[in-house]
């Protein structure tokens, strides 16, 4: 997902390339006001995997891939504390007397499972999203570039992602340019096999 920050950083960077070539123009005459084409885009559209950006697409599956190990680890590991924990109740309910040594030891257990399976969960949470940026900061830089090329050559001077700015309640189909931004980037950009990032 393109981040927030980059995105608007992308947006800005447009505004200011147009407005700076405003300021270079020698002045207008009194009484005329210079026209901006505006346009609206959407860029939570650029991830969707059916209408989105393919490269997108191609390097979710990719992170998803590299990830299927470690999320199947943390779903193990969390089955094993619900056991435990249903094996210590159980022990605790019983009709039978227990050793209370017996039900110490597993809850002992129990806790530093619990702490092992915490780290680890914030470990893999840290390098999914290290190598989510390592994978999808290029890329992200690369739709900027192509955004900012897509509205010079059509002549837009301040494009909008509606998808980021609160209070955009309506667009024309004139003016959302997603479908075509999109279309024009993949034609532009198709996807081949080295397009997924090696590790």
């Amino acid at each position: 997902m393109i981040s927030k920050k980059n995105f608007l950083l992308a947006i800005a960077f447009i505004t200011c390339a147009a407005g700076s070539h405003v300021f270079a123009q020698t002045p207008q005459a009194p009484g005329t006001v210079p026209v901006g084409k505006v346009a609206v885009i959407f860029s939570e559209a650029f991830q969707d995997p059916k209408i989105g950006i393919a490269k997108f697409s191609v390097l979710q599956n990719q992170l998803i891939a590299e990830f299927k190990k470690p999320q199947d680890d943390l779903t193990a590991a969390a089955q094993r504390v619900q056991s435990l924990q249903d094996e210590i109740a159980k022990l605790q309910n019983s009709a039978a007397p227990v050793d209370p040594k017996t039900i110490q030891a597993k809850v002992d257990q129990l806790d530093q499972l619990r702490k092992d399976s915490q780290r680890k969960l914030e470990d893999t949470q840290a390098a999914y999203q290290k190598r989510r940026g390592d994978l999808l900061t290029p890329l992200q830089e690369e739709v900027g570039k192509a955004l900012d090329a897509f509205a010079k050559a059509h002549g837009i001077t301040l494009i909008i992602d509606g998808s980021q700015v609160p209070g955009v309640l309506f667009a024309t189909d004139s003016m959302d340019v997603t479908k075509v931004f999109i279309s024009e980037y993949n034609a532009k950009n198709p996807v081949t096999a080295s397009t997924a990032t090696p590790r």
